[in-house]
């Protein structure tokens, strides 16, 4: 390894990079990692993620304070009030405490951080802060920015038209706050200026929230976001946006064509996705192109085209989730090292960390009856004992398994803790079990999770519990 500085450059300090970058040096690979952020972690650590998650759970106490929901318990707060300054300061020592924790991790594993942007000049050279380092293998990893929405100019340090970095920076609480794309970093971002007092209306292209997941989770999940007071506008597209002094005109017409209407907003959160961060990179420099999406593609063990050269994340295909960046970060570790890494692509769960939580992993029902025939089991929340005496009724657990071998194909969630059940699903999967394993496997009692045994159960058509 003479010739090179290093035996692994990671360009992107974000779930997928810092992981890879450890898990290399772990490995016994000389190891560094380049990242232009005053501070690492990447959009997840700093400005997505976590930040957003301290928000949601604030948000969520001081909701149920605020509405009764605790005095119902035999919690009574005689007055409060909302301290969005110390809410915003919780947030911001979150990040601090976790982001400060890779720097540690950095150190312990010898992995050396290298400040700036990095671009290749060749396949084995980059220059980072107008210094040229190389290395035998190098893994992209450089994550992914907000899509612009056309007409739409977001400017967060204005503070009236944001995006996701800028809706978790508001000073105050908007009257109307209008988010346009009902996906699921607007409905986490909506539901938290909703609970501290704004009126929040989802305007989105297609005709119904949540895109690419389950359709009867999809339906079920707008009842519920209407029932705490969401408004929508489906099958609606923003054409432009004025802003004003005292807040943003959005002109929006249906997207099947029709007429235009306006819409008063005091802050427009513009959230219709992500696209990879590959500009600057100087791909071009070692004849890497990008495929229609402006993705980079790769092998089943993460390699481009070009020999030394890996890519991992939200840069190549699949879904733009931290936790399939950081599977793929160690898997790229192994395979340069000459171990077997692999990531099971079929069984990445996405969860919605609204209230109740939303989460799937697997097919949905309309795609798996597109491969065959199936069967699906469901049982609702408000017949599981622990939701029933939490107070929350919302929900339900779906599977769906092949008909002819019961093997699991896809589960999908509605609960207050669908994120944490859906874990037991994707293990699940992960071993190819059926749905009779799932119903006799023992559930303690009383949890949430007995609803999955009892949905597992209610595949062949035999729930206890309803």
């Amino acid at each position: 390894m003479a010739d090179f500085d290093y035996d692994v450059l990671v360009i992107g300090a974000g779930p997928g990079g810092y992981v890879a970058a450890i898990r290399a040096a772990q490995l016994g690979l000389k190891t560094a990692c380049a990242e232009s952020r005053e501070t690492l972690g990447g959009t997840c650590l700093n400005v997505g993620c976590i930040p957003s998650k301290a928000l949601l759970h604030a948000s969520e106490l001081y909701e149920e304070a605020a509405n009764g929901a605790l005095a119902k318990l035999g919690v009574k707060i005689d007055k409060m009030s909302l301290d969005l300054d110390t809410m915003q300061g919780q947030r911001k020592e979150a990040v601090k405490g976790l982001t400060g924790g890779i720097e540690y991790l950095f150190k312990k594993n010898k992995v050396d951080w290298l400040r700036g942007l990095a671009s290749f000049t060749g396949a084995n050279t980059v220059e980072v802060a107008g210094k040229t380092v190389t290395a035998k293998n190098i893994v992209i990893a450089t994550g992914s920015s907000v899509t612009p929405l056309p007409g739409v100019a977001v400017d967060n340090a204005g503070g009236r038209i944001v995006d996701s970095t800028g809706a978790l920076e508001l000073d105050k609480v908007p009257g109307h706050l209008v988010v346009v794309g009902g996906g699921v970093i607007g409905l986490e971002l909506g539901s938290v200026w909703r609970r501290v007092g704004a009126k929040v209306t989802v305007v989105e292209f297609l005709d119904q929230i949540l895109p690419g997941m389950d359709g009867e989770v999809r339906k079920e999940a707008n009842k519920i976001f209407k029932k705490q007071g969401f408004e929508y506008k489906l099958g609606t597209k923003v054409t432009s946006a004025e802003v004003g002094k005292k807040g943003v005109t959005l002109t929006v017409e249906p997207a099947a064509g029709g007429e235009a209407e306006k819409i008063e907003a005091d802050v427009v959160l513009v959230s219709i996705g992500r696209r990879p961060n590959t500009e600057g990179l100087g791909l071009d420099k070692i004849g890497l192109e990008l495929n229609a999406r402006g993705q980079i593609e790769t092998d089943h063990d993460f390699a481009t085209k070009v020999p030394g050269v890996w890519a991992i994340g939200d840069v190549i295909p699949g879904p733009m989730l931290a936790h399939k960046a950081e599977d793929e970060g160690i898997a790229v570790a192994e395979n340069i090292a000459g171990l077997t890494g692999i990531v099971n692509h079929d069984v990445i769960p996405s969860v919605v960390y609204t209230k109740p939580e939303i989460a799937g992993v697997g097919l949905t029902e309309e795609a798996a009856k597109e491969k065959g025939a199936i069967k699906v089991g469901k049982f609702p929340m408000l017949a599981n004992s622990r939701a029933k005496t939490n107070h929350e009724p919302d929900g339900f657990v779906k599977i769906i398994a092949d008909a002819e071998t019961d093997k699991v194909l896809g589960v999908w969630i509605i609960a207050t803790v669908a994120g944490t059940m859906i874990a037991q699903a994707a293990q699940a999967m992960e071993f190819g079990a059926s749905s009779e394993d799932i119903a006799y496997t023992c559930h303690a009692h009383p949890t949430h999770s007995e609803a999955i045994k009892e949905a597992a159960m209610a595949v062949t058509g035999k729930p206890i519990h309803i």
